[in-house]
């Protein structure tokens, strides 16, 4: 897909409401290497509540995301009571569903106790090696790969929830564990 000032750009980075969010997001977020234990940890919570919606819709409320649960701080999040549960409940500006509301708590309780790794380590090691070719179009990208499967069985018995395979392969897409840009994307390799 080509925009407006003349780049090629992955075919789902169409913005059809006249925002760039989708354009800004693509080109200086998605595929691009990211780490860090809060970094990540807000990736992974997004991820899921994404699951079932599009993502435009989390783009939209990611600043109210942020808001409500602490700037993804896991140890202010991890204290999170059933109070404070049924307050986000309420809160219009977010992806109002209760599992994925007390996945986002749980997660935050996971990932501190985390004894033997910490949260950017144990993600990025399921990162594949880097293809030596992009992939030709958008149809070419899977939903799940053997590696997407390995992490969410991981996080699984670490006691994540809410992140099964094709979440853990969006994760992976949007955190530059794999490069999902297709071959005439202008955006550049970053692994």
């Amino acid at each position: 897909m080509t925009g407006l000032e003349g780049r090629v750009r992955c075919g789902w980075a169409v913005d059809t409401d006249g925002s760039s969010l989708y354009r800004d997001y693509h080109d200086d977020e998605w595929g691009r290497p990211l780490h860090g234990r809060d970094e990540l940890y807000e990736r992974l919570c997004l991820e899921a509540f994404q699951s079932g919606l599009s993502w435009i819709t989390i783009l939209r409320k990611r600043a109210a995301f942020r808001a409500a649960f602490a700037g993804f701080d896991p140890q202010i999040v991890a204290r999170y009571t059933d109070a404070d549960v049924e307050r986000l409940l309420e809160d219009t500006s977010i992806v109002r569903n209760r599992a994925k509301i007390e996945a986002t708590v749980s997660n935050a309780r996971a990932v501190l106790e985390l004894s033997d790794t910490d949260l950017d380590t144990l993600l990025w090691s399921f990162a594949p090696p880097p293809r030596t070719r992009r992939l030709e179009t958008i149809d070419d990208v899977p939903a799940v790969t053997e590696e997407s499967v390995a992490m969410a069985k991981e996080l699984k018995r670490r006691g994540f929830k809410f992140v099964g395979p094709t979440t853990a392969y969006a994760l992976m897409q949007a955190t530059g564990m794999v490069d999902d840009h297709v071959a005439d994307c202008w955006v550049p390799t970053f692994r």
